[in-house]
C-alpha cells in the first residue's frame, strides 16, 4: 500500500496537469505510479524528470544500452522493485536476459561504478576512478555521476513512499 496514492490526473490541480502533459508531450513518457505520486508536488516532479535530460546527454558516449545497464545496476543494488523491473523490461524487450548480460569493457565499468555509487560512494576504489578517467573526460564523469544521483533518488523515492509497481511491470 503506497504511503501517498498517485494523483488522479483528471482531478489534479492545473499545475500538476500541465506538468504531466508536458512530460507526455516532450518526453513521450507514460504517467507511471511514481510520476503521478511526484505530481502532488510539480517542482519535485520536474526535478526528477531531469533524468531524461541527463540520459540524452549520456547517450552520445555510452549509448542507450549503456544508460540502461548503468540504471539497472544502480536500481538492483538499491533493491528498488519498480526501477529494477522497469530496466529488466527494457532489456528483455531488446532480446536480452537481464540475469545473464554480456557486457563489454565500458558496460562492465558502468555497472561496477553504478553499484558502488548506490552502495558505498565514500569507498569507491582507486582503480575504478582510474578506469573512469581513462575512459571518460571530466564532463562525462560529471554527467555519469549526476545521472546516478537522480537514479538513486528515484530508487529512494519509490522505496520510501512504497510506490506500487505499475501493472505493466508485473511480469518482470
Amino acid at each position: 500500500m503506497p504511503l501517498i496514492p498517485p494523483i488522479d490526473i483528471d482531478t489534479a490541480p492545473e499545475d500538476a496537469k500541465h506538468a504531466g502533459e508536458w512530460h507526455e508531450r516532450e518526453q513521450g513518457g507514460r504517467l507511471t505510479n511514481m510520476k503521478r505520486t511526484l505530481l502532488h508536488a510539480p517542482p519535485a516532479f520536474m526535478a526528477y524528470m531531469e533524468w531524461y535530460t541527463l540520459a540524452k546527454e549520456l547517450e552520445p558516449f555510452i549509448g542507450k544500452r549503456g544508460v540502461y545497464i548503468f540504471s539497472h545496476a544502480i536500481s538492483t543494488q538499491n533493491d528498488c522493485l519498480i526501477c529494477s523491473a522497469f530496466f529488466r523490461k527494457i532489456l528483455k524487450d531488446q532480446g536480452e536476459n537481464p540475469d545473464e548480460l554480456v557486457l563489454n569493457e565500458q558496460e562492465t565499468l558502468l555497472a561496477a561504478y553504478g553499484k558502488l555509487l548506490a552502495s558505498t560512494p565514500h569507498a569507491i576504489p582507486d582503480d575504478i576512478h582510474a578506469r573512469l578517467k581513462a575512459s571518460f573526460d571530466a564532463r562525462e564523469i560529471v554527467l555519469l555521476t549526476a545521472f546516478a544521483g537522480i537514479m538513486i533518488a528515484t530508487n529512494l523515492f519509490n522505496t520510501a513512499l512504497k510506490v506500487d509497481l505499475d501493472e505493466y511491470l508485473h511480469g518482470y
